[in-house]
């Protein structure tokens, strides 16, 4: 392997081939939550890997001699991120897009045929990790799908929980019955905040290993995010028939 190797293999993403380092980074939470399981190996035993091209085993954060398949990783492993509820936007953005640059398709074009595949299966699969940890909900709803957890996809339509229901009808009612943009947007404002405030309990949950009121928050976001996108349509039909 060449100089020019060993230089870009000091940024690999366990699993991922070219990539940045794995570990823990400011901002984001420093381990894993208790009784939140982490499929991730213990630090400083990397998984072992075989290169396609030459055959060596090789550790999954040491050298590669070409792109490698995206692997069995969880979206965090990918982006090289402890997993947790809590995390840094900036670093989950500044790890997201140095392995882009590094994986990019165009950077294969004139590789093999295979490499060329397994360059477009990696973007796909960094992309997919990057949009579902970018976004609180989604973020919540997949760390609870890694511990057996399927929270409700439909949301507020089928809410069990009466407190929840209740909650739910009230707001959604308040918003029919609004009769003028401040009403709309006063509406918007709070539910701004519940959603904010909804986030931040998540996040003492996963912290603490309450899984049980992390799935009963994670389908109360998905009302409030329901809400919040028709609060949003309200505003916009009031804004076009004022016209």
């Amino acid at each position: 392997m060449n100089q020019q190797a060993n230089t870009d293999a000091r940024t690999v993403t366990p699993g991922v081939g070219p990539g940045v380092s794995p570990g823990v980074s400011p901002g984001v939470s420093p381990g894993v939550s208790p009784g939140v399981s982490d499929g991730a190996p213990p630090a400083g035993h990397a998984r072992s890997l075989a290169c396609w091209s030459c055959g060596a085993a090789v550790a999954a954060d040491e050298p590669f001699c070409a792109v490698q398949p995206p692997g069995q990783l969880d979206h965090f492993e990918r982006l090289g991120l402890r997993r947790g509820f809590a995390l840094a936007p900036s670093e989950l953005d500044r790890r997201y897009f140095a392995l882009q640059r590094r994986l990019h398709p165009d950077r294969f074009a004139t590789r093999s045929a295979r490499e060329r595949a397994l360059s477009q299966q990696q973007a796909t699969s960094l992309n997919e990790a990057y949009e579902t940890l970018r976004d609180p909900l989604e973020r919540a709803g997949y760390l609870l799908r890694l511990n057996g957890i399927v929270v409700n996809a439909d949301g507020c339509n089928t809410l069990t929980d009466p407190v929840l229901l209740s909650e739910a009808m009230e707001m959604r009612e308040a918003l029919a019955e609004a009769e003028d943009a401040a009403a709309v947007e006063a509406i918007a404002r709070r539910t701004a905040e519940d959603i904010r405030a909804c986030i931040d309990e998540l996040d003492r949950a996963f912290a603490t290993g309450d899984l049980d009121a992390a799935g009963k928050l994670t389908t109360r976001l998905k009302y409030l995010s329901k809400l919040a996108d028709e609060a949003r349509l309200h505003r916009l039909k009031r804004a076009a028939s004022d016209r």
